[in-house]
């Protein structure tokens, strides 16, 4: 399909800024719209390209708004719904945002898709919707069952996607990843965090024990796997993204010490867990991979990099409490 026009909402958060670096690089003659309410965790210099391409435009708008979407999307070939609430640990606080922005929002950007005719939507969820799983890997047809306010948002939005498909037949695609990391991510998350106290000298706090598992997939990673999926994925199915490296919080810390100081490894503080933290997710991503994809990354190999990037903009987060 030709892609003309392709559109990202959160493009200025930290996955929209991978996903539309990639999609700028392949796609040089498309034009791409940023759709960005532009909160706390998105910044204007993630996607600083944006200002030196003509083609390329920032839109601040809030995708709750069914004007900002319909402008957004008009005579769009392709649209990438990255804009989420997505840390857990603030829907425990104020989950009423995360039903509006990401289960409401979705609606609304979906309705705007309909009426605009959009060609493709690839809406991505996470493989948090799910739930907890201990030994077999969840697969796409596995019943949704989310335990926290994030992941119950993210199954609600799945089923607005899902109904728009079956009622009125909307070219969507839903794809489920893994926990991602890369360059750029707010620090409310695991690595930056983690990252940035080590730099800072203070302790990594872990909730519980620090044995929840967790597969980590590379920004990068997830970027093709989206391009594949437009070209190759099933109108109306679901996909999942996975990580085949797998790691307790507890090692995710340990490795991060490790390399910003490895005679403090243990420099570790453990605290009050989550009111519920899913031990493990796990998906099987077969699906996918027999499209051609796999990830090609490894968050171990790629930590230090990733790392240098937090020590070289750390003035960045000044303001941010660790």
């Amino acid at each position: 399909m030709d892609l003309n026009k392709i559109v990202i909402t959160g493009g200025a958060g930290f996955i929209g800024s991978h996903v539309y670096k990639h999609f700028s690089d392949r796609f040089i003659n498309s034009e791409i719209i940023i759709l960005d309410k532009m909160t706390y965790a998105a910044d204007v210099r993630n996607i600083r390209d944006i200002l030196e391409n003509s083609k390329h435009k920032l839109m601040v708008g809030n995708v709750m708004c069914l004007d900002a979407c319909l402008k957004a999307t008009k005579d769009a070939d392709l649209v990438i719904n990255l804009a989420a609430e997505s840390h857990v640990d603030n829907s425990f606080d104020n989950s009423i945002i995360f039903t509006e922005s990401n289960t409401l929002g979705t609606h609304t950007l979906m309705e705007a898709c309909k009426r605009n005719a959009v060609k493709k939507i690839i809406h991505v969820s996470t493989d948090e919707v799910y739930g907890e799983n201990v030994k077999v890997a969840f697969k796409e047809d596995s019943a949704l069952n989310p335990t926290n306010p994030y992941s119950a948002s993210k199954a609600s939005a799945e089923m607005i996607v899902k109904s728009y498909y079956k009622s009125f037949k909307l070219p969507v695609v839903t794809v489920r990843a893994n926990n991602i990391y890369g360059i750029r991510q707010f620090p409310e998350k695991i690595i930056p965090r983690f990252a940035l106290r080590a730099l800072g000298g203070l302790p990594l706090q872990l909730h519980g024990e620090g044995d929840n598992l967790r597969h980590y997939l590379a920004a990068s990673d997830f970027a093709k796997a989206i391009e594949c999926l437009i070209y190759k994925g099933l109108v109306g199915e679901s996909y999942n993204i996975a990580s085949d490296i797998e790691l307790s919080n507890l090692e995710m810390a340990k490795l991060i010490n490790s390399i910003v100081r490895p005679r403090d490894e243990d420099n570790i503080e453990f605290i009050k867990d989550r009111p519920f933290n899913d031990g493990r997710y796990a998906v099987d991503d077969s699906k996918i991979r027999s499209l051609g994809w796999k990830p090609a990354r490894s968050v171990i190999d790629d930590m230090p990099e990733v790392i240098n990037w937090y020590r070289k903009n750390r003035m960045r987060f000044t303001e941010v409490e660790l």
